[in-house]
């Protein structure tokens, strides 16, 4: 990850040359508040219409990068969450194998993708569409990741949860099963206060119970597992009586489950064992694949977004540069990563740099945000918005 989760982009009005206004505020900057990163961010010559077309551009540029700093960020955090379940670490985010931080502060313009002589309007929606495509692609693919994770889930739940749920067929060898033609083997899973009730009362549960039949095969926090060998013409009365001693049992076939709270049915079948092996391989194998295919597109579409909406902040810092000081074009864009404690100074710096501009002060989206919550933000006679990395 970025060491500098938190920048600002901020334009300044340029009064003799940019040059000269660059070289104030790196000069102030390194005086007054030397720890503070400091670049430049290149914006090309754009077009830039009318007016009316500025100001109804304006309108969405807040709305189109709170979506696209959305996306963003929701594609890093499945990268994490996609390292977490390996154990990875998360890898350097990038762009075209440059990492973010410094795509941003040495920030380039793409003109091949995104035309300078294209209307404003028509490069933002174009942004807009490609990362609005990518946010639903990643909706498929996470969806048919989730699929699996909850099919494997389903089945450790029945192999790892309690014997109220869990799969027992790999609790049960051959051995333990009794099935001929007239004998039936029974598995109860009884709560394991029951236990000596059990043991107690099952051999007089209905007639030609085989003495000391039951055996513990298996047991946990709450429940025990059982076995009872009697006769199968007895099964349904069996099944019956038990019932009626607080237990609940269904008969199918040659075998069924007896629980106090829940029907479970169990047939012996090394075949259907076998099954369910192969099957949780295979989706164990499915997941992993998925995994991975996912966490590669997601590295690769990070990169994409990341770049779109540098771009977008580029037109953004533009057109509003633009209402923010009038015609003809003529600003410093800048990059800043103050840290805490200096933000209040390095704000200040910024303001003796802008001089008499007289225009209403700018808000920046996030301390409008402050403001309808807690009452009036702080305005600077300067355009300035934040870039969140995380």
């Amino acid at each position: 990850m970025a060491a500098t989760s938190r920048y600002w982009i901020v334009s300044l009005p340029v009064h003799a040359s940019a040059s000269a206004t660059w070289n104030r505020l790196r000069e102030s900057i390194s005086k007054n508040s030397f720890d503070t990163p400091l670049y430049r961010f290149t914006t090309p010559d754009l077009r830039v219409g009318t007016l009316d077309s500025l100001l109804a551009l304006s309108d969405d540029l807040v709305k189109s990068n709170a979506f696209i700093e959305g996306v963003t960020h929701k594609i890093r955090r499945q990268i994490e969450e996609l390292e977490k379940a390996s154990g990875v670490e998360v890898g350097a985010l990038t762009v075209d194998g440059v990492p973010i931080d410094s795509y941003l502060t040495r920030f380039v313009w793409d003109e091949g993708k995104y035309p300078t002589m294209s209307p404003l309007r028509e490069i933002v929606d174009s942004i807009h569409v490609q990362v609005a495509k990518i946010e639903d692609d990643m909706k498929v693919r996470v969806a048919e990741y989730s699929n699996i994770r909850s099919q494997l889930n389903a089945i450790n739940r029945k192999q790892s949860g309690s014997l109220a749920v869990r799969d027992i067929s790999n609790l049960v060898n051959l051995e333990d099963i009794v099935a001929s033609e007239h004998l039936v083997t029974l598995l109860a899973v009884v709560p394991k206060y029951s236990q000596k009730e059990w043991l107690s009362s099952y051999e007089t549960l209905t007639t030609f119970v085989v003495p000391r039949s039951s055996k513990k095969l298996h047991e946990d926090n709450e429940y025990a597992l059982n076995t009872v060998t009697l006769f199968r013409k007895v099964a349904d009365n069996f099944r019956n009586n038990a019932r009626e001693k607080g237990f609940q049992a269904i008969f199918n076939g040659f075998s069924f489950m007896l629980l106090v709270a829940q029907i479970r049915e169990f047939e012996y079948s090394p075949e259907a064992q076998e099954s369910r092996k192969q099957e949780l391989e295979k989706l164990m194998q499915d997941q992993e694949s998925k995994r991975s295919s996912l966490l590669q597109w997601c590295y690769a579409s990070y990169g994409e977004v990341f770049s779109s909406w540098m771009h977008f902040c580029a037109v953004r810092v533009f057109a509003e540069s633009i209402l923010r000081y009038g015609l003809p074009p003529s600003f410093l864009a800048v990059v800043l990563a103050p840290l805490v404690k200096s933000e209040k100074k390095v704000r200040g710096i910024l303001e003796e740099l802008c001089g008499n501009v007289n225009s209403s002060y700018w808000k920046s989206e996030d301390e409008i945000g402050l403001a309808g919550i807690g009452g009036e933000a702080e305005a600077y006679p300067y355009v300035s918005f934040t870039i969140n990395l995380v």
